[in-house]
Order: structure tokens, then sequence, then C-alpha cells
């Protein structure tokens, strides 16, 4: 078994076959639909989402994205750019059979992010994030559809991208005057509609969250196949979720390698975390191969152009050292 390696999401720099190209040539058997925030809003990881949306639409305002009546020029723009990343990538996929990703935001991070019209966060009100969410399943069936149609060898893998999902699930997302914090959403609740939410594509759903502790329990519950984090984030409290989640199935895409400009190690060094993990938990070495998929810690949006591609090769030898050193 060949352990396997991707991106999480995001590129330097705003040419979408640039994109296409480093991340399949990159990621021959797990390439994704990359994100280039850098061209401005609506390719950001929040507009682009919020494009996707279905009878629900969203303008920029000084303080951040807000719900709108009717799709104004921030949703036309990010609409348009998220289709030329598909024709940029469905280019460079011709013929390609196995996994492909493509992300988008999950339901109670784009609920912390958008702001209803009053300016306070979606978060605050029951009902809207109900809305929010039924509108983003929607468009995500759509936009699932059309990239299966695009790529009809790919076996799409759908990662919600949820780096405010801890914060939402603590109490911790500040208000609009900053002064006070929107109430904690009942752990129920933000479970069912994940799991809702899952439900619209039937592939493996992966969540990602480069924040600390992550809700490694509540996303298996939720049916979660995959949780992508930031590995240096980790710490011995979240060893029982995560044996658990190993042991339930679920594959853990571990971030490994800094996602700004530095120095890399070799990549054995990189995966002697993951290796010390498997330890700790008296999980069998050769299980790590089909459990661990290698990533960058988080997005690659911040990092130099000739560093971005040398991660991504970094990231696949790594994945080979994994397999052929499990121990």
């Amino acid at each position: 078994m060949t352990a396997s390696a991707t991106g999480v999401g995001s590129l330097p720099g705003g040419d979408a076959r640039e994109a296409a190209k480093t991340v399949t040539g990159s990621f021959e058997e797990f390439p994704y639909l990359a994100e280039l925030p850098a061209r401005g809003p609506g390719a950001d990881m929040i507009g682009r989402s919020l494009g996707l949306l279905v009878d629900m639409y969203a303008h920029v305002e000084p303080s951040g994205w807000r719900i709108s009546d009717r799709p104004g020029r921030d949703t036309r723009r990010a609409r348009s750019w998220l289709g030329e990343d598909l024709d940029a990538l469905e280019e460079f996929t011709q013929g390609y059979t196995g996994r492909l990703k493509v992300q988008a935001v999950g339901p109670w991070t784009l609920a912390a992010a958008l702001e209803l019209r009053g300016g306070e966060a979606v978060l605050q009100d029951a009902g809207a994030c109900r809305d929010l969410a039924g509108s983003l399943a929607e468009g995500l069936r759509e936009h699932l559809a059309d990239v299966r149609k695009r790529i009809p060898g790919a076996e799409v893998v759908l990662q919600l991208d949820e780096p405010s999902l801890t914060a939402v699930l603590l109490g911790r997302v500040r208000s609009a005057s900053g002064y006070r914090t929107y109430r904690a959403v009942d752990r129920q609740v933000v479970e069912g509609t994940l799991r809702e939410l899952f439900a619209v594509h039937d592939g493996d759903v992966v969540v990602h969250s480069c924040a600390p502790e992550v809700p490694f329990g509540l996303l298996r519950r939720a049916g979660a196949a995959g949780v992508s984090f930031d590995f240096s984030l980790l710490t011995e409290r979240e060893d029982d979720a995560i044996g658990e989640a190993v042991e339930d199935g679920v594959k853990l895409f571990t971030g490994v390698v800094p996602g700004t400009d530095g120095l890399l190690s070799d990549p054995a060094g990189s995966v002697m975390g993951v290796r010390k993990l498997w330890r700790r938990l008296g999980l069998a070495p050769g299980s790590l191969a089909e459990s661990v998929v290698v990533t960058p810690s988080c997005g690659l949006a911040g990092a130099s152009p000739a560093y971005a591609r040398a991660v991504q090769a970094h990231c696949v030898r790594a994945a080979r050292s994994l397999a052929d050193n499990p121990e």
C-alpha cells in the first residue's frame, strides 16, 4: 500500500492554468482543484463558497462578506473564477482516473464569516444558519455534478473547510463590535448539520481545520471519511479521539509540512511525528500507509510560487518515506 499526498487548497499567484499544471504535475495520484485568493474578493475561500450558494447571495463590505438580495458583481466574479479554475483543471486531467479533491467552506465557518444585513454574523440566528446550510447543500450538489461531468474518471473527494468550527462550538466567535462573543452552538446541532451536508455527496467527505482543538470525535460521529489538520497543533489530549477515529476507518490528512517559506527538513523527518503518534496509540505500523495522507499544514496562498512547488513535491516524497518505513 502506498501512502498518498495531496494539497490543502490555496496556492499563490493568479494564473489558473499554471495552478492546474502544478497541482496535476505534483500530485499525479491525488490532485485537487486549486484556489487562488490573490486574485481578490470572490477568489478567497469564503467568497468562492458563497458563489456556490443557491438562492442566496452576498457582496463585499469593508467588514467582509454580507448577505444581498440579488446576485451582484462580487457573486458573478466568484462564479467566473471558479469556472476558469474548473476549465483549467479539466484541461490538465484529460483521461484521468483516480481521486480528485475539491474544497468548499463548511456551513459553520461560513455562518461565522458571513454577515446579516445588520452586520452581525449569520451565526447569531439559528434560522439563518439552517437556510445557509440548505443553500450550500444545493450548491454543492450542482458543483459536484459539474466536476463529475467534466472529469468523468475522477473519484471525487469533497473537502469542507471548517477552521472556525472549534470557535463555534466553544462560543469564541467575536460579534461585530468585538466586545462580546456569540453563544456556543449546541454540539448536536453542529453534528446534525454536518451529517446532512455530508449526505449530498456519495463519495468521501473530508473536513479540514488548521485551528487547534479539532473536534475529531464529533467529526467521526457526523460521518467524515477523513479529517485534515495542522499536525504541529496536536496535543496528547487528542490521542484517544484520534485513535478511535483511525480504528473507525477515518483517514488522517496530516499537515506536516509548513505552509510558508522556510527550510524543508528531509522527507523522513517531516513524518517522524506521525510514526511517533502511531507508536503512542499502539496502532499497527502496517496501517499507517492506508490511514494517512500527507499534506502541507494549511493552504499555500502565503508562500512564494517556488516554495509552493517545492512543498508539494516534498509531501509526495514524505508519503513515500512513510509507506517504505512505517516504523
